[in-house]
């Protein structure tokens, strides 16, 4: 056994054992958002004070880890909180693939009290669903789900919530799966099925002072609940029109509903809007470069910069097109653009990009064609996930990552799964409707998409 010395106490390692795994069981994980192929370089730790990636690093003799401080993803809920609350409680939960929210609600005044959000754990895993599916097809799901179930405890108790009657939980299928400790295997191939899609009950015995679990429903694989509570909260139209809800992330979700129909798609968008394969890319955490114009920088909690977070990247790109650094076909001729001090992009940064940009441009679009739905039938776009607080959307825009005939029919919502959440603990909607009336279009068997994503892989410059 081989001593390993971090933030002063002593854990101990088999030879031969990798120091992410020790991280992870010392409750001292960094984020592998490549999964531990030592791709993404977001695992740098210091061993007896030479850096190293640690999904990288084998244990063959006694060392001393030192950690870089690093600190939780900025989330916004967009939830009003009134700050004082009755005895009779319950709790509405979003699980996000990159963050957690949790919220208090006050039953008799059918308010939010407090909401309080923090970083999914599950990062040391992986930045993206399917990282995390790969994880568990060669690993079981226990480590995962031990891992956030012990979060969420954490946050009950950080945030002092009293003993609730229950807890309602939103997420997209996979983290509905790792919740309720379901090994989501079936959805990391061919045909993607999941062991659940309904909502799920269960006496809670894993989650502190709270009597009963209730989960929201999931229409497919990669359209969760997360995306069904998104539609509970603005709910139907009641004109002709259609209106479309985004929500942004590593797996983008929409959906297009009028008063009569629901088509929902996904499209894989990958770790790019969460940093992860960007040369500086990083968390939207503090010193992330969110907002860039004309050269002037800002960052998350106003700190030195250190990275680049998604909707930074997306300006710096708007930015690029316009200035004529680069082309719409993404090209540029120097070798890398410097934005600070040791921070800079690159050409694979901008491809990576571009291929994010692309799937979630060409799923707004493929679901549109296989509708008949033209631009002008849009009323509002909605745009949910941790993106919508900071994205300036015309660089959105510009970039192609929404098409321009939504520029003024844009809505940010924040977090539109947690607040969904809350409207269905406090009034129990009937999401069933919802479930019901879903048509799922696949994009892998979609006529438009591959044409579509080869097209909007060029960048605009409006």
């Amino acid at each position: 056994m081989k001593k390993i010395r971090i933030d002063g106490k002593t854990f101990f390692a088999d030879d031969g054992e990798k120091l992410s795994d020790i991280l992870i069981k010392a409750g001292k994980s960094t984020e592998h958002l490549c999964g531990g192929k030592g791709i993404c370089r977001k695992c740098r730790v210091f061993v007896d004070g030479k850096e190293t990636l640690s999904c990288q690093y084998r244990i063959h003799t006694d060392i001393e880890v030192t950690i870089p401080e690093s600190t939780e993803i900025l989330s916004v809920s967009g939830a009003e909180e009134s700050g004082t609350s009755t005895g009779n409680t319950c709790l509405a939960l979003d699980i996000g693939t990159t963050t957690l929210a949790l919220a208090q609600i006050s039953c008799d005044e059918s308010r939010i009290t407090k909401v309080i959000t923090a970083t999914n754990p599950q990062r040391a895993f992986g930045a993206d669903i399917m990282t995390r599916i790969e994880h568990c097809m060669k690993n079981g799901c226990s480590e995962m789900t031990d891992v956030l179930i012990k979060k969420i405890n954490n946050m009950i108790a950080q945030a002092g919530f009293s003993p609730a009657e229950r807890l309602y939980v939103s997420g997209n299928t996979t983290m509905l799966h790792l919740f309720f400790g379901i090994d989501p295997s079936g959805m990391g191939t061919a045909p993607y099925t999941p062991v659940f899609l309904e909502s799920k009950y269960e006496k809670s015995g894993r989650i502190k002072g709270v009597k009963e679990i209730i989960s929201l429903p999931s229409v497919a694989s990669f359209v969760g609940a997360d995306i069904v509570a998104g539609l509970g909260f603005i709910g139907m139209t009641d004109n002709e029109k259609y209106n479309l809800l985004i929500d942004l992330g590593t797996n983008a979700e929409i959906i297009l509903f009028s008063k009569e129909k629901i088509i929902c798609t996904s499209a894989a968008a990958g770790p790019c809007f969460e940093g992860a394969n960007i040369s500086c890319g990083m968390s939207a955490t503090s010193g992330a470069i969110c907002s860039y114009s004309k050269g002037r920088i800002e960052t998350i909690f106003s700190a030195p910069a250190k990275g680049i977070c998604g909707t930074g990247l997306i300006d710096i790109i708007a930015e690029l097109l316009s200035d004529g650094e680069i082309d719409k076909t993404g090209f540029m001729e120097k070798e890398e653009i410097e934005l600070a001090e040791n921070i800079f992009v690159n050409q694979s940064d901008i491809r990576q990009y571009q291929l994010a940009k692309s799937a979630v441009n060409s799923a707004i679009s493929s679901l549109m064609k296989s509708c008949h739905i033209r631009y002008e039938d849009i009323d509002k776009v909605y745009i949910s996930g941790g993106f919508s607080d900071k994205l300036n959307i015309r660089n959105a825009v510009n970039t192609g990552l929404i098409p321009k005939e939504f520029e003024k029919k844009c809505v940010a919502i924040n977090n539109s799964s947690l607040l969904g959440c809350v409207k269905f603990a406090l009034e129990n909607n009937d999401l069933s409707v919802f479930i019901e009336k879903a048509e799922y279009i696949d994009l892998s068997a979609d006529k438009y998409f591959a044409d579509l994503f080869i097209e909007n892989m060029m960048l605009n410059a409006d």
